[in-house]
């Protein structure tokens, strides 16, 4: 049997009074990828961190190689070899990966040049199976090529105790292929892998080990995954059997429908003035899910913020509900009923160092709901997001906690909540049940199709396909900015949005 790299034993930690971990354990073997599996909000995120040294434990002990250590910091980790990729990486876009790197990891090997940093990052891609762009900007990276660059940071730093969190989160199929086969060679050199996730097929296709946590606790501790099935992971994460059937309350295509959101001629602009989105005509009905698939990267971001009113280097016209909102305000625009879910929910969306309640009222103050923007009722913003949390189902805190400290699919659905509380007309989701749990996913889902029975216009930008495929109306796809169709459902398949989105028309 393989020796035990590291083990967390009864790890507690709480944050605003509230426990994230409670006698949580874990343990990870040399030479093996054991799956951290659980809802948001379980504590997989938050166990890991306490490993890295970004959080301290109230109670319990971490464990490598068998005996007990205290870290304390990041520095601390990176000395006894551990080292996390986290979901948001630390590069730096305008700079090289040589000079990323550097800036990274020169002064620990005492690196002098960039010459010198391009070699050893080279020689360590070799050894792990992929070539390195040393010269390349980050910013002309791929999701996945920056993700091997955070990889080849680690191991550049000697570690041999690698944790990545959701690391196929924003991937395409390919992609996740590729990332996951590397790990799995990766723990074949001898490493320990440790793979948080919410994609079931990851577990059973690639882990050889998988824990599983429920509200801070660790429900399953280290079963092999060999006989497991995506059923039975899933009853573990969420205590009751899934219906995985997204698709029996699913629109239905309407062509008498109202126009509600139309794109006219609409091209968003780069810095030199070359389109990035070119001459995009599309138009979304009451009641119909519009879905919007392809790679990351080919004009989605744009798309979204153009209608939201976030570009001002955009020609071509918007209309919502037969008026061209072209130029007009973001809050002119919600107040005709355009609602958003923004891939970066907390770079556009929410507040993070705001408390959930204040973050619910945020879209309602100018609209003197909670009284004059001088004397805000706080007790009344507090009772609405009362309600709000025990419609939504959202755990893991409370009104008054901090934003920033709920899950990710507790924070999507806080924002929900507030998008969907009054009648919308149009709502543009952009990748809304990315990094999401399975029960989180379902909650998303269910509340978009609330919100398009009720005839809203939805227009649903998503690399997912899976989910495009379940819940869309019709279907478009996009590469290098421009689109293909719309197409109804019975005219396109997984084969062929996969052509359309290589370019092959």
């Amino acid at each position: 049997m393989r020796k035990i790299a590291l083990s967390l034993k009864n790890i507690s930690k709480s944050f605003d009074g509230q426990k994230a971990l409670d006698q949580a354990s874990f343990e990870v073997r040399w030479g093996e990828v054991h799956a951290l599996l659980g809802e948001n909000g379980a504590g997989k995120s938050t166990l890991m961190n306490v490993v890295c040294g970004l959080y301290a434990a109230d109670d319990g002990g971490v464990f490598i190689n068998e005996e007990k250590v205290n870290i304390s910091s990041p520095a601390e980790a990176a000395g006894l070899s551990v080292g996390m990729v986290h979901q948001h990486f630390k590069l730096i876009e305008p700079f090289t990966v040589s000079e990323n790197l550097m800036l990274s990891c020169g002064s620990q090997l005492k690196v002098k040049s960039l010459a010198e940093i391009a070699r050893l990052a080279s020689s360590a891609g070799d050894k792990i199976g992929f070539k390195i762009l040393t010269d390349a900007r980050v910013g002309d990276l791929s999701v996945a090529e920056r993700q091997r660059i955070e990889i080849i940071k680690l191991t550049l730093l000697g570690a041999d105790i690698l944790i990545l969190d959701e690391p196929t989160a924003v991937l395409t199929d390919e992609e996740s292929t590729a990332v996951l086969s590397l790990l799995r060679h990766l723990a074949s050199q001898g490493r320990a892998v440790v793979l948080i996730t919410h994609r079931l097929d990851e577990v059973t296709g690639y882990a050889d080990k998988v824990t599983v946590m429920r509200v801070g606790k660790t429900v399953v501790n280290g079963s092999a995954v060999e006989g497991m099935t995506s059923a039975r992971l899933a009853e573990a994460m969420v205590g009751n059997t899934v219906d995985f059937d997204t698709t029996k309350q699913s629109p239905k295509e309407d062509a008498e429908r109202a126009v509600r959101l139309e794109l006219r001629n609409l091209c968003v602009y780069r810095e030199d003035k070359s389109a990035i989105v070119d001459n995009l005509n599309l138009s979304v009905r009451a009641g119909e899910i519009m879905g919007v698939a392809g790679v990351g990267g080919n004009g989605q971001t744009e798309i979204s913020e153009a209608i939201m009113g976030l570009r001002d280097d955009i020609s071509g016209n918007i209309i919502l509900d037969h008026r061209d909102v072209t130029g007009v305000s973001i809050g002119q625009r919600r107040q005709l009923g355009l609602r958003t879910v923004p891939a970066d929910r907390f770079g556009y969306a929410l507040l993070s160092d705001f408390r959930a309640y204040e973050n619910l009222a945020l879209t309602d103050v100018p609209l003197n709901v909670y009284g004059s923007y001088w004397r805000l009722s706080r007790n009344k913003m507090k009772q609405n997001a009362h309600a709000m949390f025990s419609v939504k189902q959202i755990t893991g805190g409370n009104p008054t906690t901090r934003t920033r400290l709920l899950s990710g699919g507790n924070a999507q659905k806080l924002l929900l909540a507030r998008e969907l509380d009054k009648d919308a007309s149009v709502l543009v989701a952009h990748s809304p049940t990315r990094g999401l749990d399975v029960r989180a996913h379902q909650a998303v889902h269910k509340s978009i199709l609330g919100a398009v029975h009720n005839d809203t216009a939805c227009l649903l930008i998503s690399e997912d396909l899976d989910e495009v495929l379940q819940l869309s109306t019709r279907i478009c796809v996009i590469s290098r900015g421009g689109l293909s169709g719309p197409y109804s459902k019975d005219e396109i398949d997984r084969a062929r949005i996969g052509e359309l989105m290589a370019g092959h028309v």
